[in-house]
């Protein structure tokens, strides 16, 4: 038997999340791979699971959990073996497959991928697929030319795990980081992480000008809607925008004027399907990059019977950074 955040749908529709036990017959049985989860988070798709406020689960009952890293007990997959340290990032889990909310977890072998040398279960949820993510869009900007000589560089949803992450690579990696957050009263943390200056989203979260004064070299948003759209109508001729995120919504309220007029570049940056390689060169460059006492100033560790009432709290916007789940705890 094992603990795990069990989700189940009411008759009326809505969502009963508890903490229960359970044991390897419920696991899915197309799983092939068979693994003790150390570690897990909570990420704002898990904060949607949880709280049933948006339809992100497809298969009841389930175990959320987008993130997992531990050992692997029992495997018929040819790539792994019992005692192999083990790293899963989206993949559906949580969502369609039980995911790691849970002591114990059945995976596919094939969306695993190796816990690099000398990361700890713990150090990997801390980066976890928000951390994962800022990379991939670190990545992006990088892949498009975006250069830290070229100019500033605008992280939206900076308090957040994307964000935060972010701004740590990005500042890392020579850029003058511009934060843009909600919550001002957060400016000596996100200048702590590297940004040079922090802006009040409410320069960029209402409708704007489809074609702005140009400012940014590249963006990095996690928060869609008015947000992307005022972001991308102030990047520079030839800047990048990667954009991964909907915080604020789904919808795109702009035009094509900066694409057209300034050639500005809008790179769409996907975690959740990313191809094996995409994965492995993200988390190499997380390993090599990311420091200890950077991520000790994002994470919050927690314990699997707390993650029922911090998932509401993801949503409201209320949690700095990231949310680590001892799920053994």
């Amino acid at each position: 038997m094992f603990r795990a955040i069990l989700l189940n749908r009411n008759e009326d529709g809505s969502t009963r999340a508890e903490i229960t036990q359970m044991d390897d017959a419920q696991l899915p049985a197309e799983g092939d791979v068979t693994v003790a989860v150390d570690y897990s988070t909570i990420n704002y798709k898990d904060g949607l699971a949880i709280t049933g406020k948006s339809p992100v689960v497809r298969k009841w009952p389930m175990v959320p959990g987008i993130d997992g890293a531990g050992t692997v007990l029992a495997s018929s997959h040819p790539d792994w073996k019992a005692g192999d340290r083990f790293l899963l990032n989206g993949w559906g889990v949580g969502e369609s497959h039980m995911g790691c909310l849970g002591e114990r977890a059945k995976l596919k072998g094939d969306w695993l991928i190796p816990l690099p040398h000398d990361v700890s279960a713990r150090t990997a949820m801390a980066i976890g697929t928000a951390g994962y993510t800022a990379m991939l869009c670190a990545m992006a900007l990088a892949e498009q030319g975006v250069k830290p000589e070229h100019g500033e560089v605008l992280v939206t949803g900076a308090s957040g795990g994307v964000g935060s992450i972010a701004i740590a690579i990005l500042a890392a990696r020579g850029y003058k980081v511009i934060a843009s957050t909600g919550k001002l009263a957060e400016a000596d943390y996100l200048k702590s992480l590297g940004a040079a200056d922090v802006l009040d989203r409410a320069e960029l979260s209402s409708p704007g000008k489809p074609l702005q004064k140009e400012r940014w070299a590249g963006v990095v948003d996690s928060v869609g809607s008015h947000t992307l759209a005022n972001a991308v109508a102030q990047v520079r001729y030839g800047g990048t925008v990667a954009a991964c995120g909907l915080a604020q919504g789904m919808d795109f309220p702009a035009t094509v004027a900066p694409f057209i007029l300034r050639g500005v570049r809008l790179i769409g940056v996907d975690s959740v399907m990313a191809p094996r390689a995409r994965r492995l060169d993200a988390w190499s460059n997380l390993a090599s990059e990311m420091q200890p006492d950077t991520l000790e100033r994002i994470t919050q560790e927690i314990v699997l019977a707390d993650a029922l009432a911090w998932a509401p709290k993801i949503l409201a916007g209320e949690v700095r950074g990231r949310l680590v789940v001892n799920v053994n705890a």
